[in-house]
């Protein structure tokens, strides 16, 4: 075991002032180096983390996480929903009919993604009621042809509640006078917001009016199967299809928004590779900082050779230092890093408010504000990555200062 004393005398090396000013700059500037590696890493982190939950709870809230679908019409709903809803993992079942359209009000159009959705029913498999923020999720009466907007779609076209939109189906009805495109008049009852891009093309109206618009008769296009766990979705959805009588067709939410949630997996394991390399380079300058401090201090390691000192406790003297270094930079890294991810999302929406801007567009973006979600295990991977090049990094300086023979080091003193 190698004498305190080694340590002692590290430790006094880090504290006191050397002659050589450079020197201290050069290692402020690794410790500095080092906590903003530190800190840029959690928070990048704990921000892709936000992206990544915001995915499963607003999108993946929204989006089925599995559908079985008639073929092509489904008229027993009632029945599948009785097969389904005993299976092990399902949490809720509910039938939907949907439909592709544009939406006109005042001249002003726009695409729109229509979903008939069963009031009652609806709140089992999405977090839709949770989001209305005009009207309610009850006002989609049968018959009423009311309709629910996302609050960009409504932005889009301009329209309030209590106005009337027109829906245009891509289907042609023969008249008299021509040909003309399928249309119907709704009443807004309602807007929505998640946050999330589907605010900008997804409107709700009654099932029984989708069915009457698409003409489906008691029919609907399927039911939607929410899961305990949206991961064995894709599994569980098929199995549950190939036991119910008939044919059926089935879809999952990796067929509409997996790519999204790959890619921010993706992300996230880039990104970290990518700061990871900036924590490695100002571990790093350690070396150069403990090559200068061996040089600046080649006299005092000879007098302590001299006096017995081993090899080995010259190492442990300038690793203790480098160390101590990697410890400091670290430990403050990670403390700026947790208060900032915990306060960035306030920081960029004072941002925004103050200087007028909008990082993240919900036009382009899945979500409109910056998420962030700090994750204890992160926290302890990057800090446990940056201590151990930081302590690799003390050891070629480290083993060059055992190295030095006193003779030599004292011919010129």
């Amino acid at each position: 075991m190698v004498k305190s004393w080694a340590s002692w005398i590290g430790l006094r090396y880090t504290r006191a002032k050397r002659r050589n000013h450079f020197i201290s700059f050069i290692s402020a500037v690794s410790m500095l180096g080092l906590t903003l590696g530190v800190m840029v890493l959690i928070t990048v982190l704990s921000v892709m983390n936000g992206f990544d939950r915001e995915m499963r709870e607003r999108v993946l809230g929204m989006v089925p996480h599995g559908e079985i679908l008639g073929y092509p019409v489904m008229q027993n709903w009632r029945d599948v929903e009785k097969a389904v809803i005993g299976k092990p993992g399902v949490l809720g079942v509910a039938p939907f009919v949907q439909a592709e359209g544009m939406l006109n009000f005042e001249g002003r159009t726009n695409g729109v993604f229509l979903q008939g959705i069963m009031p009652e029913q609806e709140p089992k498999v999405s977090i839709i009621k949770d989001h209305i923020i005009q009207g309610s999720l009850d006002a989609l009466q049968p018959g009423s042809y009311g309709i629910i907007l996302g609050d960009l779609l409504a932005q889009f076209i301009g329209a309030r509640v209590g106005d009337k939109v027109t829906l245009i189906l891509p289907e042609a009805t023969a008249t008299m006078g021509g040909v003309f495109p399928r249309m119907k008049r709704f009443e807004v009852v309602g807007i929505f917001s998640t946050g999330a891009q589907l605010d900008a093309n997804l409107a709700l109206i009654n099932i029984e009016d989708a069915a009457k618009v698409k003409k489906l008769g008691e029919g609907v296009d399927g039911v939607r199967v929410k899961f305990d766990d949206l991961f064995t979705a894709p599994q569980r959805i098929r199995e549950i299809a190939s036991t119910l009588p008939g044919m059926y067709r089935v879809s999952d939410w990796t067929r509409t928004q997996g790519n999204l949630f790959q890619a921010i997996k993706m992300e996230k394991t880039i990104m970290g590779l990518l700061l990871s390399l900036v924590v490695a380079v100002a571990a790093f300058n350690i070396v150069s900082t403990l090559v200068m401090v061996v040089t600046d201090k080649t006299a005092d390691i000879a007098i302590l050779r001299t006096l017995g000192a081993t090899p080995g406790d010259i190492m442990k003297i300038f690793m203790v230092q480098g160390s101590v270094i990697g410890v400091v930079g670290t430990a403050s890294g990670a403390i700026l890093g947790v208060i900032l991810a915990f306060t960035v999302t306030d920081l960029v929406n004072w941002i925004q408010r103050v200087f007028d801007v909008q990082f993240l567009d919900p036009n382009v973006y899945f979500i409109s504000y910056l998420p962030s979600d700090p994750q204890l295990q992160d926290v302890v991977s990057v800090c446990a990555l940056s201590l151990a090049v930081s302590f690799v990094a003390t050891i070629y300086p480290a083993w060059r200062a055992s190295r030095t023979q006193p003779a030599e080091a004292l011919r010129y003193e």
